[in-house]
């Protein structure tokens, strides 16, 4: 059996949004920026596309910017804010420790540059207490920035509060959306946001396009120069097949949003308890506050990277976190910021649903990830150690 099980890392294709690339492609295949006919069309189904988004997400059609994805509409919203308040005085950064490295590497950039960045705690459920941001800006704060739902462990954060406290203290807020929309109602006036990072293969898009949303008012800068596209602020000519199938996947993710978090969510727990019965492993994350689609264990006694190999062996895609650090040694700063110790934290295994899952499917995972980490516990001196009581379990 072949079970793809790391919808979080990229998501299969939608039909809805292959048929919008191909018939884009081939109808409106001019320059937008161009002046005669063909290249007019092309801005017209452009703007048609623009509205549908933003009509998807609660915004005005001039407040949304095309992107190649979450990293580049990530690090656009942090530097325009970061440098706006920068030139009134104002260089303190409000964010998390579990924020996608899109964000961290950007903050990290900006502390070289004599930034004030504050990384709030989250707790061991995963997730930030909108209390810690209130109490951390002061008249020195020039952006807050808060994912709203975790990319390993699924955790769904208090935006809309955070971006309450925001608005009231007019600072600058700014969401990475890149795993919640499309899985989750995001509504940009709701959330009290100034800028929301999304990501088109999130959800069912191809890879390779992605929007900001900006709210009008809110400044922003260029991060590439070249040409006038998109209103001055992202040179180089628009993707306009990938935007077409972008807009399609999210209309049907959104229109069919209620039917796929009924039937994920079932999916999700039942794999979850039958996970949960592998002796000395753990959920990382809230049960409940966590996206539909997200089970993420740790497994004390193994190696993730070992039980990833053996379980594609089996026939079973999935991941240890982010896909975007899978070649990294380190353990998840995400599961650290939880409390998990180092050596549990390089045995973690990330699985994330669609909506083409089945309950057999969720089944023949379980039983899998209990076979493999039966064989590589097996094999570990650590878990000869830790039978023989020569070791302290730590789950």
């Amino acid at each position: 059996m072949f079970v793809y099980a790391d919808n979080a890392a990229t998501t299969k294709v939608r039909p809805a949004a292959l048929r919008a690339f191909t018939e884009v492609a081939e109808t409106y295949f001019g320059n937008p920026s161009s002046l005669h006919t063909a290249g007019q069309r092309a801005q017209e189904e452009l703007t048609r596309c623009r509205e549908k988004i933003a009509r998807l997400l609660g915004a005005e059609p001039r407040e949304i910017y095309f992107t190649s994805g979450g990293s580049e509409s990530d690090n656009q919203a942090i530097l325009s804010a970061a440098y706006a308040g920068a030139r009134k005085g104002k260089k303190k950064i409000v964010s998390t420790a579990i924020e996608h490295h899109a964000v961290l590497h950007t903050l990290e950039k900006l502390k070289k540059e004599g930034f004030e960045v504050i990384l709030l705690p989250v707790g061991t459920d995963g997730i930030v207490k909108a209390e810690d941001a209130a109490r951390e800006i002061d008249e020195n704060t020039c952006l807050v920035s808060v994912m709203l739902a975790n990319n390993e462990i699924g955790t769904i954060q208090p935006v809309a509060e955070i971006g309450a406290v925001c608005r009231e203290k007019k600072v600058p807020f700014h969401t990475d959306a890149v795993q919640a929309v499309g899985h989750i109602p995001v509504d940009v006036k709701t959330l009290g946001c100034d800028y929301l990072a999304l990501s088109g293969h999130k959800f069912g898009a191809p890879r390779g396009v992605g929007a900001l949303y900006v709210r009008k008012g809110a400044p922003l800068s260029s991060l590439i120069e070249g040409g006038a596209q998109e209103r001055g602020k992202r040179a180089g000519t628009e993707n306009l097949p990938a935007i077409a199938a972008m807009a399609a996947a999210l209309e049907e993710a959104v229109n069919n949003l209620p039917a796929y978090t009924r039937k994920v969510t079932v999916l999700r727990d039942r794999l979850i308890e039958k996970l949960s019965a592998i002796p000395h492993c753990a959920l990382n994350g809230d049960p409940k506050k966590r996206l539909c689609n997200n089970v993420s264990f740790c497994f004390e006694g193994i190696e993730g990277e070992s039980l990833l190999l053996l379980l594609d062996e089996e026939g079973i895609c999935a991941s240890s976190g982010s896909a975007c650090t899978s070649g990294s040694l380190d353990p998840s700063h995400v599961l650290l910021a939880i409390g998990r110790v180092h050596d549990v934290a390089h045995g973690s295994l990330r699985l994330t649903l669609s909506e083409e899952t089945t309950e057999e499917e969720v089944d023949y995972i379980a039983e899998k990830v209990g076979y493999v980490v039966s064989y590589l516990r097996n094999m570990s001196p650590v878990w000869r150690d830790l039978t023989e009581g020569k070791r302290k379990y730590i789950l």
